[in-house]
């Protein structure tokens, strides 16, 4: 069952979701498919089969912070906003980070959301 709140951690090879409430975290590694061919425009079709299946694994889940490099987080940004609106309506937020323990990104996220909802005027679940 999706919890309410998540926070991804997004480069162009890999993903890592964490969604957590008040007392749990759960966690989901995403990895790229390499697909070796000569085809022209291959990078950008595995790229966007990537981005589809992390979008797939949002499902369900009410707010997401987004997080990682600057690039990373752009062309995600660009695939969901271009080929995922009913996606980006969930996206809450985006924040570059460095490399953060799973520890340090649930924080970040909790932080973040604390301050969203009460801006947005929603009390946050417990």
């Amino acid at each position: 069952m999706p919890l309410f709140h998540a926070v991804l951690r997004i480069d162009h090879h890999q993903a890592q979701l964490l969604q957590f409430d008040a007392s749990q975290v759960q966690a989901q590694a995403l990895k790229a498919h390499g697909h070796p061919t000569k085809q022209r425009g291959s990078a950008v079709r595995a790229e966007h089969e990537f981005y589809a299946e992390v979008c797939a694994a949002l499902a369900g889940i009410t707010e997401v912070l987004v997080t990682g490099s600057h690039n990373a987080m752009a062309d995600f940004r660009h695939y969901v906003e271009k080929h995922r609106p009913a996606v980006a309506a969930q996206i809450a937020g985006y924040e570059a980070v460095d490399h953060p323990s799973d520890n340090q990104l649930v924080a970040l996220a909790r932080s973040f959301f604390l301050k969203h909802d009460r801006m947005a005027g929603i009390p946050t679940p417990t």
